[in-house]
C-alpha cells in the first residue's frame, strides 16, 4: 500500500463514528423496533441506511429502521386501497412508541415526521442524542418491495430498503468492507460542501455498482467518483438497484454535481499517480478533504509540488543569451524540499 491509502486512512479515522454514540443508536433502534412489532397489523420490522450498511460517519445523528404493517389490516391505505392518509394510523403508532420508550428513556417523545414516527431520546452520549426515524411502510399487493408514505408531498412511494440493505452489505468480506470504508469517505467528502450534492443512497447505490472484488480504498473511491461523473455528464440515470423505486438523482444541479465529482476523481487520479511522494499524494487530495487535510506546500494551494517537478521554461533575454528558451529544471540545490507543516 502507497502512501494514497495510508492518507486516505488517516482521514477515515477523523470521519469514523465513536463507538458509543453508534452502539446507543443501534440500541435506541432495535427498541423501538421490539416496541413497534407489538402495533396491531405489524408483520416485522427491519434496520435501513447506514445502521444497517455499517455507514455511519461523525457525528451519529439519527438511526432509520422501519415497521412493515399488513395492507390486509389497513385496506384503506395506500394506493391499493382507498388512498387513506397514513396520519392517523402514524399517530397511533406514535402513541404505542412513546410510553413504552419512556420506560427505558424517561425524557423520550415520540413526533410524527415526513415518513413515520421520530423518537427523540432527550440523553446525549459523547454530547451525541441519535434520534430514530421510524417509517411505517405497507405491504403491496401488487409489485417488490413496500409503500412508503411522504406526508410532505401527501402521496405513497414504492421503495425496497429492506433489499437496498441485503444489497448494499453483500459479496465477501473484503469487498464489503471497502464497500463500507469508501461510502464513508464519499459521505465525508459530500458533507464538505453547505449544499450537499447527493444523498446518502445515492452514493451507496454508485458504491455498489462500481467498486468491484479486489479494488484497493484508494481504487475504490476513484472509481465510484470518475464513473458516477462520467454518467452524470453523459446523461444516463442511475437506476434503482431494487428495481423498485424511480431513478436515483442528485440533490443539485446535474452539471454542477458531475463538475464536483469530476474535480474529486481528477484529484485522487494525481494522488494515486504521485503515490510513492508523500507531500504530492497529500496536496492532491487536501482538494478532496479540504475539511480534514492541509495542503503541505508552501503556497496553500494543491498540486504546487507537481507544478515545481516539471521542467520550467525560461526566455533567453532574461538569461542574457540569444536564441531559444532554455529549460530550467527544478533542483534539491541548497536542500530545499518541501515538508508537511
Amino acid at each position: 500500500m502507497g502512501h494514497t491509502n495510508d492518507i486516505l486512512n488517516d482521514v477515515r479515522g477523523r470521519i469514523d463514528a465513536h463507538a458509543e454514540p453508534l452502539a446507543e443508536a443501534r440500541g435506541r433502534l432495535r427498541l423501538s423496533r421490539d416496541v413497534a412489532i407489538g402495533f396491531r397489523g405489524a408483520l416485522r420490522t427491519y434496520p435501513s441506511g447506514s445502521l444497517a450498511q455499517h455507514t455511519f460517519i461523525h457525528p451519529v445523528a439519527d438511526g432509520d429502521g422501519g415497521v412493515v404493517l399488513d395492507r390486509r389490516v389497513y385496506p384503506a391505505l395506500g394506493p391499493e386501497g382507498a388512498n387513506e392518509s397514513p396520519e392517523e394510523t402514524i399517530e397511533a403508532l406514535c402513541s404505542l412508541l412513546g410510553p413504552k420508550i419512556r420506560n427505558v428513556h424517561p425524557k423520550a417523545r415520540c413526533c410524527t415526521s415526513r415518513r413515520g414516527p421520530k423518537i427523540y431520546f432527550g440523553r446525549p452520549v459523547d454530547s451525541q442524542d441519535p434520534t430514530i426515524d421510524l417509517v411505517m411502510a405497507l405491504t403491496r399487493r401488487d409489485g417488490n418491495g413496500l409503500w412508503i408514505p411522504d406526508l410532505k408531498k401527501n402521496k405513497w412511494e414504492a421503495s425496497d430498503p429492506e433489499r437496498h440493505a441485503t444489497l448494499f452489505t453483500s459479496g465477501g468480506k473484503s469487498h464489503a468492507q471497502t464497500r463500507r470504508r469508501t461510502i464513508r469517505l464519499l459521505k465525508a467528502w459530500n458533507r464538505q460542501y453547505t449544499t450537499v450534492g447527493f444523498s446518502s443512497h445515492n452514493l451507496s447505490v454508485w458504491a455498489w455498482e462500481f467498486i468491484t472484488e479486489g479494488m484497493g480504498l484508494p481504487t475504490a473511491l476513484f472509481s465510484v467518483l470518475d464513473k458516477a461523473s462520467t454518467r452524470l455528464e453523459a446523461g444516463y440515470a442511475t437506476k434503482d438497484p431494487a428495481g423498485v423505486s424511480p431513478n436515483v438523482k442528485p440533490l443539485i444541479d446535474r452539471s454542477i454535481a458531475a463538475r464536483r465529482l469530476r474535480t474529486a476523481a481528477d484529484a485522487v487520479s494525481e494522488a494515486l499517480q504521485h503515490d510513492d511522494d508523500r507531500e504530492a499524494a497529500l496536496s492532491a487530495l487536501s482538494r478532496v478533504y479540504w475539511k480534514y487535510l492541509e495542503d503541505p506546500t508552501p503556497s496553500g494551494l494543491a498540486g504546487k509540488a507537481a507544478m515545481l517537478r516539471r521542467p520550467t521554461p525560461v526566455s533567453t533575454a532574461a538569461l542574457g543569451l540569444s536564441g531559444r528558451p532554455a529549460l530550467v529544471r527544478p533542483t534539491r540545490a541548497y536542500g530545499t524540499r518541501f515538508r508537511s507543516a
